[in-house]
């Protein structure tokens, strides 16, 4: 082949990979299924082993976050999804994340979303409310014994996938100890799933060895990240949510709001026409309704 001809082909194929844009991600990190997590104090400011545990968080968070960037993700938004949302500092992060900090939001686990991200990542999970078998076993606070959408009872990573969906954006990684993994990704076909820990019960687990697991992650995320393709926003409205809490007090407070209904003593229901609103109505309901 000439080299002029040579030298025309390379600059057309360079300039087809350049136009090609990159993708953009979007990593949700809770703590309590982070890799070598186990125990109470370590979730806490107040902990003895929280400093550790900030630690452990961003492994796991870096872990995706270098993946994601091997699988074609150019743009990474890490929102940080853990108590007070305020666990993950930046400088611990891979350089050129973006994070998203401190529990005012919204939409809390998934502040920052929207359209244009072409993938959701789930690090750190936990099952939900009321399964026995689940480490750290909880929805949104330990006020909430369920939350129903639709009549399906969801966790946090149920609805944080409702969430995505609405947007139209996969959810392509979860991580966590096995039986949150397996809540979140039923239903979902194709996503990825990397067990950090296995439970015991909701106190104890057999945790897996930390250079394993985030070897995991990080060729998980590269081929999820990959592999993602935006669909089409699933939109089933009206969405009928159900929250019911541990005590009677805060839905008898909730009545009182516009729209609140109150099927049972211990549950507050409403009907919302967007699961952006459906999603921020629960969360005020666990976090900010407090009759004490």
């Amino acid at each position: 082949m000439r080299p002029l001809m040579l030298g025309v082909l390379l600059v057309a194929a360079m300039t087809t990979v350049s136009a090609q844009p990159g993708k953009k991600v979007f990593i949700s990190v809770d703590m309590e299924g982070i890799s070598g997590i186990a125990g109470d104090d370590q979730l806490s400011a107040a902990g003895a082993e929280y400093n550790r545990s900030r630690r452990l968080m961003a492994d796991d968070a870096n872990a995706a976050i270098r993946g994601a960037r091997a699988g074609g993700a150019t743009e990474i938004v890490v929102n940080d999804s853990h108590g007070s949302m305020r666990n993950l500092r930046l400088e611990d992060l891979e350089p050129g994340a973006t994070l998203i900090s401190h529990s005012f939001k919204r939409h809390g686990m998934m502040e920052g979303l929207d359209e244009t991200f072409d993938a959701v990542i789930f690090i750190g999970y936990h099952a939900k409310a009321g399964t026995p078998s689940g480490l750290f076993a909880h929805t949104g606070s330990g006020v909430v014994a369920d939350v129903r959408v639709n009549g399906r009872s969801v966790g946090e990573g149920g609805l944080n996938t409702l969430m995505a969906h609405w947007y139209g954006v996969p959810v392509v990684l979860v991580t966590g100890d096995d039986v949150a993994v397996a809540q979140v990704a039923e239903g979902t076909p194709g996503m990825r799933t990397v067990v950090t820990k296995r439970a015991i019960n909701q106190r104890a687990a057999a945790l897996r060895p930390l250079d394993v697991t985030r070897a995991e992650i990080e060729a998980a995320a590269r081929e999820a990240v990959a592999r993602a393709a935006r669909g089409t926003p699933s939109r089933t409205a009206p969405y009928r949510v159900e929250v019911q809490l541990r005590s009677s007090l805060i839905p008898e407070v909730a009545e009182i709001l516009p729209g609140m209904q109150r099927p049972a003593a211990d549950t507050i229901a409403f009907s919302a026409d967007t699961m952006p609103q459906a999603y921020a109505l629960v969360r005020f309901l666990y976090r900010y309704v407090n009759p004490d």
